[in-house]
């Protein structure tokens, strides 16, 4: 059935019904027959929703998962798997042991992963049997913009941060940055699932405002990006506090000018996003091309270090802002896969 939709006459049968057709292709693409019934909800005013039932056993598997845990498996591999189920949709996970009983060590890694990185999601209930992770948030409340431009802004925050803290030799600013890396990943965790629920549910592709389920491969991408970007100003602050020694105050104004003119194109890649400007995400990429004018400024400033560590230092800090601008090149290209087709049409 086409994406514009189509007109179908209301007519009157019987003594008091009216009915509607409903198109084959819809009827024959869910495998419908005649007899079976399909839930309709009213929504506001103007809209009804259908609901085959088919379609609706298949999404109602994903309300709950259990995960069964080894005595000696590791944090990560349990970390992993709750990761993956929440990825999946899941809206009750059930952690259980093996052998009937969880290790404190094992337990802690669950209630911690579920604090940093799994958004809207609590544990209600919690023993030496087993824990029970209920993911609260509803799937409208917060939007997949809404939450992309959450992440976008905590990525671009951490990375003035990371340069604030070499500027002022704060210590304390350069931990919050890393702090701030795992709200930037929750995020990303988020929106990830989001993205999964829009694809195996047409509804909620249309109601997240995606045109298709190709899109949401973009944002997977994209988000990719903003992560990577978040990591980025968290190496600038681990260095910090790795070597916890001041960089001269010339070579830290250009690097601050690199770092500014990097978070200036992620900007305008994600606004060519969110506006779907494929003109604009080409002039974006050209722009990005700047960066080695800025990094040719680092590289000439450092020039007088003598010091071998330093010279090191600079490099790497440098190349970490660089990094960033080139994940702003790759969602503009992103932006431009996206939205080719669009433009083509209109040029037709």
């Amino acid at each position: 059935m086409e994406e514009q939709g189509e007109t179908r006459k209301i007519q009157f049968t019987g003594k008091s019904s009216y009915i509607v057709s409903l198109p084959k292709q819809w009827i024959n693409e869910l495998g419908l027959k005649q007899g079976d019934q399909i839930r309709m909800v009213r929504k506001g005013s103007s809209t009804l929703e259908l609901f085959p039932p088919k379609f609706e056993s298949r999404t109602q598997k994903k309300e709950d998962a259990t995960i069964e845990i080894s005595e000696d498996e590791k944090a990560e591999s349990i970390v992993r798997k709750l990761i993956s189920l929440y990825f999946l949709g899941f809206r009750t996970i059930n952690l259980k042991s093996k052998n009937g009983r969880l290790d404190p060590s094992q337990r802690n890694t669950a209630k911690e992963a579920v604090k940093r990185m799994l958004m809207g999601s609590e544990i209600i209930s919690d023993s030496s049997s087993g824990i029970t992770i209920q993911v609260l948030v509803n799937l409208l409340e917060l939007s997949v913009d809404g939450a992309f431009k959450r992440m976008i802004h905590l990525a671009k925050s951490m990375s003035n941060d990371a340069i604030l803290a070499l500027k002022e030799n704060n210590l304390d600013l350069a931990q919050e940055v890393i702090n701030t890396d795992d709200e930037v990943d929750r995020f990303g965790f988020y929106i990830i699932r989001q993205l999964k629920i829009a694809i195996q549910n047409e509804h909620f592709l249309k109601e997240m405002g995606f045109r298709n389920a190709r899109n949401c491969l973009g944002y997977r991408l994209v988000v990719k990006n903003i992560e990577r970007t978040g990591d980025h100003a968290a190496f600038i602050a681990k260095d910090f506090l790795e070597f916890k020694k001041p960089i001269k105050k010339e070579i830290l104004n250009k690097l601050q000018e690199m770092n500014n003119f990097s978070l200036t194109v992620l900007d305008e890649s994600c606004l060519a996003l969110f506006k779907e400007d494929y003109y604009q995400a080409e002039k974006t990429i050209k722009k990005i091309e700047e960066i080695s004018k800025y990094e040719k400024k680092v590289r000439d400033s450092s020039k007088s270090l003598k010091d071998d560590e330093e010279i090191y230092r600079v490099r790497r800090l440098s190349e970490n802002i660089r990094r960033i601008s080139e994940y702003a090149s790759d969602i503009a290209e992103i932006v431009l896969n996206m939205n080719i087709e669009k433009t083509l049409k209109k040029m037709e």
